[in-house]
């Protein structure tokens, strides 16, 4: 049954000129003083969704980006403030970009974050999807092989510093601890300083392409999964791939189960309005990611991702995102509709989230 709701704030700032026919992506410049703005965007939607009962407000990690759509850099950090203003709602990273950091610190900072907010955030990894980023902070992007294996260590580290009083590690990328003298000693083993208090860690990692190595990565290490605006015969494929993983082992799950199902979502009197109304900000979402091969609205667009090639911006439109239940657009008792569907078809579905596409007004959000 459906009892857990949540949202998603990628970090946009309010943009102008919304649309396919507005300004380009790749043209958006705005000065730092704008780019700012997503703090108090975080801080009105943590205050809303913390009373209006919802169970995580997910923020997204990413880097440089003077064109405003997603300027959130550290989650961990942001999401301690936003505990100490709030009451219960969590703090979800949707996604801590892993190959942006050194594994241990990441490990620090999200154990203390665990620590200051009484475990109100929630841990999640992602491999990320800009080269800008990744590349800059001198880690493989654009050599999808090399992103994935650095990826998968990093997370094996992250997972064994929460999880094992001491450890070690021996692998392609790093030797911990450094095989050195120290005080008299030579080192073994370390310690991650502090350990998360509250144990064991929940991780939550987006299935993108649903590929069997990914799904397999995930069941072997017990992380959870996150599926987000993806069109509906994609989504019961990857339930079912996702169970079938776990099944393989030793977690017997229901169809569903320990995933998070996502949703662009517009409101309106009526499907028309609603689509009238999110038309440019889905429009002006598509235009950023298509390029970076990220749309997920037809069994085209998920073979493109597969395939780490760029869509283009007019190859998906609102109306079919609406049709194929990527999005839902309406009032809200044909939205209650189809999430009691939902329920019907994947038992063990708990957990639903809406997100907002990029450029859409505060006002709207909130």
């Amino acid at each position: 049954m459906i009892r857990r709701f949540s949202t998603l704030y990628v970090g946009h700032i309010e943009l102008d000129h919304c649309g396919l026919s507005g300004t380009p992506a790749d043209e958006r410049r705005y000065p730092n003083r704008r780019l700012t703005e997503v703090f108090d965007t975080a801080v009105a939607l943590a205050h809303a969704t913390d009373a209006l009962g919802y169970e995580t407000l997910w923020l997204a990690e990413h880097h440089f980006q003077h064109e405003g759509y997603e300027c959130i850099p550290n989650i961990p950090l942001l999401a301690v403030d936003l505990a100490h203003r709030t009451e219960r709602v969590k703090i979800g990273c949707a996604f801590n970009i892993v190959p942006t950091w050194n594994p241990l610190r990441l490990a620090e900072d999200s154990a203390t974050a665990d620590i200051l907010t009484g475990g109100r955030v929630v841990f999640g990894v992602g491999r990320g999807y800009h080269s800008r980023e990744v590349e800059t902070f001198g880690n493989p992007m654009l050599d999808g092989e090399a992103n994935r294996e650095l990826f998968e260590e990093q997370v094996e580290i992250i997972l064994k510093a929460f999880r094992e009083e001491s450890f070690s590690h021996r692998g392609k990328h790093y030797t911990l601890p450094p095989e050195v003298p120290y005080r008299g000693y030579r080192l073994k083993s370390i310690t991650l300083v502090p350990r998360p208090l509250h144990r064991p860690v929940e991780v939550w990692q987006p299935i993108v392409s649903g590929s069997a190595r990914s799904l397999d990565f995930m069941a072997r290490h017990g992380i959870k999964g996150v599926i987000s605006a993806t069109a509906e015969s994609v989504v019961q494929r990857w339930l079912q791939d996702y169970q079938a993983a776990a099944g393989r082992h030793g977690r017997a799950l229901r169809l569903g189960e320990d995933v998070i199902l996502g949703f662009r979502m517009c409101i309106d009197e009526t499907q028309e309005q609603a689509i009238r109304r999110a038309r440019p900000y889905f429009e002006e979402h598509a235009k950023f990611m298509a390029p970076l091969g990220m749309l997920r609205y037809s069994e085209e667009h998920v073979s493109a991702v597969a395939a780490r090639q760029a869509q283009s911006p007019t190859g998906a439109t609102l109306d079919n995102g609406v049709r194929n239940r990527s999005w839902l657009c309406g009032p809200p008792a044909d939205i209650v509709a189809y999430l009691k569907e939902l329920e019907a078809r994947y038992p063990g579905l708990e957990h639903v989230m809406i997100a907002w596409a990029l450029g859409t007004p505060r006002e709207l959000m909130l």
